[in-house]
């Protein structure tokens, strides 16, 4: 089934992508995802929500990756963020429930806005925050949790050279009587 080769494919280039170093994030995407499409199959009375959260994931891709230029069987050629409306539009001619295909463009959809669209606009709020405990658990230590007091600032830092001006002389006071003739 192409549906294993689209979740491997989009999983595998937003993990190098725009998730790279942000694997805690990336969960985080999975574990939205997975509660919101498990609400709303709840209320739709759907089943299996692997080709949902397929859809997820390459509506995500295509927001993010918008003028990347895509080929569809050799014949459509579009930019990436028409990818899931082309798949969406590839299930109507096989006839195959297009439930599924929109349940996943809307939660894709509210993933996107929520997390790259909602921060960005003037007086935008971040509203998803991964947890500090996802992010202690997945992700490399960063400098993000080291904190700076008065007194790291202050203190020398290791490098510091400054390339073109030469090595450094330390200086010594004048004495008196040294460069007067």
């Amino acid at each position: 089934e192409y549906g294993m080769i689209f979740t491997y494919r989009y999983c595998r280039m937003l993990e190098e992508g725009s998730f790279r170093g942000r694997t805690a994030d990336f969960i985080m995407m999975f574990l939205f995802g997975g509660v919101i499409m498990t609400i709303i199959a709840c209320f739709v009375n759907m089943v299996f929500l692997g080709q949902a959260f397929t859809i997820m994931l390459v509506y995500v891709w295509s927001k993010r990756n918008r003028n990347v230029r895509m080929n569809f069987f050799g014949m459509l050629n579009f930019n990436a963020d028409y990818l899931p409306w082309v798949l969406f539009g590839f299930s109507l001619l096989l006839d195959n429930s297009v439930l599924v295909d929109l349940m996943g463009i809307t939660v894709g959809h509210i993933y996107y806005y929520l997390e790259d669209v909602l921060p960005r606009i003037q007086g935008g709020v971040k509203v998803l925050r991964t947890p500090r405990l996802l992010k202690l658990m997945f992700d490399e230590a960063s400098e993000e949790y080291d904190v700076v007091t008065d007194e790291t600032a202050a203190a020398p830092q290791p490098g510091g050279y400054n390339w073109g001006e030469g090595p450094q002389q330390p200086q010594q006071p004048a004495q008196e009587g040294e460069g007067e003739e």
